[in-house]
């Protein structure tokens, strides 16, 4: 999650609730970009339509119920499955939607934030095989056609990232100073208020108010992936929804978030899944290998980051 920085030449300008979070772009007071910021906003919608794995009546949903089958997709399902795959490919598997079923089977079937001390079902009584390579198929075209390759996936690790980086698309195209937020996710152009770049608090995985550092970001994105509202007990174990695809299980040993900075929204957000997996003793070293951007808090509340991270960084709380 984020927190942003504002002063009374920079405001909100709009805000919905829109995948399970706020969607809210700030920018200048004076701004006459309406149209572009109207349209924006539309892209958070059209994402949760077609990408929602929480109605079973949506495109992603009826493609899942016969995932070994050939379906017509909207455009917007058809673009967000491609980048999954070349996400996939690009991180060689770390980043895989094909944990549906893992998710499901530890209780995390409903949309609303898990807390300490809820309980679920757990409704697979041991680890499955790890997945073989996912080979789905795509037809372009006016009435673009998926062919999942018989495995149901859950596009809730890329989606936002996506609606985020098409969403300040549509806002280049008109405002030079901007940023949308989407509940963690977000992206940036121009100075900000602060002119040296927008202010952009990394929350406290814990819980509590003060953020555990303040990034100044121009022209960037970034996004985190936390522990913090996804967090429960399935059966008898501690689980949340960051999940190994090797295992099944949830991943990230010793982790409770990570932030990265990227050029795109959906970049960052990938990115954050794949070192979180890295769990705490191999995130440094994940992060250094790729030059990445990236801030991670410990289960002890440690805060670390690469040195990549550091150019961003203007205020630790440690």
């Amino acid at each position: 999650m984020t927190q942003v920085e504002v002063d009374h030449r920079i405001a909100v300008v709009a805000s919905i609730r829109a995948m399970a979070c706020d969607v809210t772009v700030h920018g200048p007071t004076d701004t006459t970009a309406a149209s572009s910021i109207d349209r924006a906003l539309d892209v958070f919608r059209a994402v949760h339509r077609s990408c929602t794995r929480f109605d079973p009546s949506s495109p992603l949903m009826r493609m899942n119920a016969r995932p070994g089958q050939w379906h017509e997709v909207p455009p917007v399902l058809f673009g967000a499955v491609t980048e999954a795959y070349a996400a996939y490919e690009r991180t060689q598997g770390r980043f895989d939607p094909r944990v549906l079923s893992d998710l499901v089977d530890l209780g995390y079937d409903r949309s609303l934030p898990f807390e300490d001390g809820v309980d679920t079902p757990k409704r697979s009584g041991s680890h499955r095989q790890p997945l073989e390579r996912w080979r789905p198929r795509f037809l372009a075209g006016r009435h673009p056609e998926i062919h999942l390759g018989g495995i149901p996936i859950d596009l809730g690790g890329i989606g936002k990232g996506l609606a985020v980086r098409w969403a300040a698309e549509i806002l280049a195209e008109e405002m030079s100073d901007f940023f949308v937020d989407a509940g963690g996710d977000c992206a940036c152009r121009g100075t900000g208020p602060e002119e040296d770049g927008w202010r952009v608090g990394v929350e406290d995985p814990r819980g509590r108010l003060w953020p555990v550092a303040v990034l100044a970001l121009r022209d960037r994105a970034c996004a985190t992936s936390s522990t913090r509202l996804r967090r429960w007990r399935s059966g008898t174990e501690a689980a949340h929804h960051l999940i190994d695809p090797a295992s099944g299980s949830p991943g990230g040993a010793g982790l409770r978030s990570v932030t990265v900075v990227a050029d795109d929204a959906a970049e960052a957000e990938v990115t954050t899944k794949s070192l979180f997996l890295a769990g705490v003793d191999g995130i440094a070293a994940g992060a250094a290998s790729r030059d990445t951007a990236a801030l991670w808090v410990g289960s002890d509340g440690t805060v670390g980051m690469s040195a990549a991270m550091k150019r961003y960084v203007v205020w630790t709380n440690e």
